[in-house]
């Protein structure tokens, strides 16, 4: 009786010229079937050992190897050509037999009776006949919706003898931002009341497309603060697209204190305030921007950030030797103003000793050739390659064979002891440059990302034209992703969220922004000061932390600066400028800041930087840095010894301040102008008035606990 009812809606959907009339293809059909249900899923049949002694490859991305999984295996119990509704796999998939999974079929559906047909004729494998699908289309691509608003999409398969079909029934669809949008199975997308940019990827076989909708707050904007260069230009312009008014500039203080903790990881001192307050030029901003850019502090700071990102890590004590080296050789060229490019090139390329080349460094700490390679492509690319090593990577084209020949430009790359002590020389072994494909126990040659493999002789060094490829002009992934890291670096959020994973699946809030900054960069010939000029140069930069009415929401459009809580090591110096008192490291001379610290071992000795989230610099990835909040880092500065000790020290500020016969209020205002770059507001004067006369006799331990209670403002922990 069952198969009378299946066999006659079979015979229905043909009649009505349904998805079932049309010839069932295992690898456009079944295939994008059992990944809409989830059944090739990571969390299903698709993880690397199977379940329940059932595998197939992760979202389909093999259809031969899953057709024997399917078919093939068990002697073929899966499937039932005479019979097809009695076959285990339907059977399991309707949950009419005990299925973990639970019911995932409707045997009304036209999945269904897909499914039902391909079994009926055969169960045909994959036709390498067929025409390939070469991309697909989602339609609109973009769309302005209200808040609240539902567009339905569509999305279209191309194929490789220019046919086109609607496969929006077997497409998959995510929107990663939930908390803006919904997208159901069928495609309906559905924003929700928060304004922005929301994406929504649509997968299909290996091919992926976004859908972007736009939904505007609709406030009025009023008078714009001045367009200063092309970055206030696109952010405005988005701006009005959304009618969302950003916060107005702000003041001079505030932008002193930001951006001199942005650009030389440092709070200013008191004399650099007043200088700047008491300057009346209308270039002035852009004269600081200047001096700081050219200061020995930014080269402290930002290879701080660089040699983290590149792991320069001290395994054992004998190995400070190459961390230190390794630190000046990147803090040198950040000083020198090296174009990113050429030093980039020079760390791919590197050989020899440590002594020799410092570059080498880095293959020291990166070991693995999977390592190097995803760390390359993750640093210099943004393409994260890592799910590549075992399949095709889930939302990118990046496969097996490209992650392979990606691996295969540090085959060649072997070591051996230097005469220097516990070092080693790194060297191009001649042979072949080839990496083997797990999968296929195929061998790989050297291919660049999206390119064709190289033919190269055994004495040439792969690491050459890798680097050749990477600096390129013409890369689209290198100067791109520096872009977008840097712009988080000043804005607390990247243009692309992770700043390292640029795809297709996951677009910029603002792309026109992030393609201009990428163009800057490689005309100014891939020149950091340059870029970081321009982005602090802009109104954008400059805007209020303040929200409006409107815009207190935003956290994608740069409507106006967001807070952040300042860097470990930055902390740690401001702390010590404020008390006066500096911070001592073991093995290093006095003076030394933690921003100048050349490798993770200091952590060990530091508490302060280890609760703060300083990086233990073991992965490239800008994530190992801690940026929230958290109760142990709030009880560290209340109470913890050396924050105490830093208070009540003989020679600290307020000892100074607790002799100086100076009215309260110019003393305050040392305070409030080393913490907070700002004078002290009367409602402030006024209260340490009060606290002062209640500690008559205490005045040391009341201006300790004026300079703890200003530490341990908001105002003072936040970059804002």
């Amino acid at each position: 009786m069952k198969r009378c009812a299946a066999s006659l809606l079979l015979s229905i959907t043909l009649a009505l010229g349904g998805r079932a009339a049309e010839p069932v293809s295992f690898r456009y059909d079944v295939v994008p079937i059992l990944t809409k249900y989830g059944c090739n899923g990571g969390g299903c049949h698709g993880k690397m050992e199977g379940q329940n002694g059932f595998k197939l490859s992760l979202l389909g991305f093999e259809a031969a190897e899953d057709y024997g999984h399917l078919v093939l295996e068990g002697r073929g119990r899966r499937l039932m050509p005479s019979a097809p509704e009695f076959s285990l796999l339907l059977r399991k998939a309707t949950g009419e037999l005990p299925h973990g999974g639970g019911a995932r079929l409707e045997r009304d559906s036209a999945d269904y009776q897909a499914l039902v047909r391909w079994i009926e004729s055969g169960a045909p494998g994959p036709n390498e006949k067929e025409p390939k699908v070469t991309k697909i289309e989602v339609s609109p691509r973009e769309a302005v919706l209200a808040r609240g608003a539902e567009q339905p999409l569509t999305v279209t398969a191309h194929f490789a003898d220019n046919t086109k079909r609607d496969v929006t029934a077997l497409a998959c669809f995510e929107c990663p931002a939930r908390e803006m949008a919904e997208v159901d199975p069928a495609g309906r997308v559905r924003v929700g009341q928060i304004a922005g940019d929301v994406a929504v990827m649509a997968r299909f076989g290996e091919f992926v497309d976004v859908f972007r909708a736009v939904v505007p707050l609709g406030a009025p904007l009023g008078e714009l603060p001045p367009a200063r260069n092309f970055v206030d230009t696109l952010v405005f312009e988005k701006l009005r697209t959304l009618g969302m008014p950003p916060s107005a500039v702000c003041d001079d203080t505030t932008f002193l204190r930001r951006v001199t903790l942005d650009l030389a990881g440092r709070l200013p001192t008191s004399a650099e305030t007043d200088a700047f307050t008491a300057d009346a030029s209308a270039t002035k901003r852009d004269a600081l921007i200047d001096r700081l850019l050219a200061s020995e502090e930014y080269a402290d700071f930002f290879a701080n950030k660089w040699t983290a990102l590149l792991r320069n890590k001290r395994k054992e004590p004998q190995t400070a030797r190459g961390t230190f080296a390794f630190h000046g050789w990147v803090r040198g060229h950040l000083q020198r103003g090296t174009p990113y490019a050429e030093w980039v090139r020079e760390l791919i390329t590197a050989s020899g000793s440590i002594g020799a080349s410092p570059a080498t460094a880095w293959y020291r700490a990166v070991q693995k050739p999977q390592d190097q390679l995803q760390d390359v492509a993750r640093l210099f690319g943004g393409v994260r390659l890592e799910c590549a090593q075992c399949h095709h990577h889930p939302f990118e084209k990046w496969s097996q064979q490209d992650y392979y020949g990606f691996a295969a430009f540090f085959s060649t790359l072997e070591r051996k002891k230097s005469d220097e002590p516990f070092e080693e020389i790194v060297f191009h072994k001649t042979k072949a440059a080839t990496a083997q494909n797990i999968r296929t126990g195929q061998p790989v040659k050297p291919t660049v990302l999206s390119g064709a493999p190289l033919e190269l002789a055994p004495e040439n060094d792969p690491r050459q034209p890798l680097a050749d490829w990477l600096t390129s002009p013409e890369n689209p992934f290198f100067a791109k992703v520096l872009a977008n890291r840097y712009w988080k670096h000043f804005f607390g959020r990247a243009l692309v969220e992770p700043e390292d994973d640029l795809r297709v699946t996951n677009p910029a809030t603002n792309p026109a922004l992030l393609d201009a900054l990428a163009k800057h960069f490689t005309d100014s010939g891939t020149d950091f000061r340059a870029l970081c000029r321009e982005i602090c140069r802009s109104s954008t930069y400059q805007l209020s932390a303040a929200p409006n009415a409107h815009n207190a929401a935003d956290r994608q459009n740069y409507s106006r600066f967001y807070p952040r809580r300042i860097a470990a090591e930055v902390l740690l110096d401001a702390i010590d400028q404020v008390t006066g008192v500096p911070t001592k490291f073991p093995a290093l001379p006095a003076g030394t800041r933690a921003v100048q610290l050349p490798d993770d071992s200091f952590n060990a000795g530091n508490y302060f930087l280890t609760v703060f989230g300083r990086p233990d610099n073991a992965s490239a990835c800008e994530c190992e840095r801690v940026s929230d909040g958290s109760l142990a880092q709030r009880l560290h500065l209340l109470n913890a010894k050396t924050i105490q000790e830093k208070l009540v020290h003989a020679e600290g500020l307020p000892a100074r301040l607790a002799k100086d016969t100076a009215p309260v209020a110019e003393k305050l205002r040392k305070v409030y102008v080393s913490a907070l770059s700002r004078a002290p507001r009367d409602e402030e004067v006024k209260a340490a008035d009060e606290f002062l006369a209640r500690k008559a006799g205490k005045e040391k331990e009341a201006w300790e606990d004026l300079v703890w209670a200003v530490v341990n403002t908001k105002e003072f922990l936040f970059t804002h």
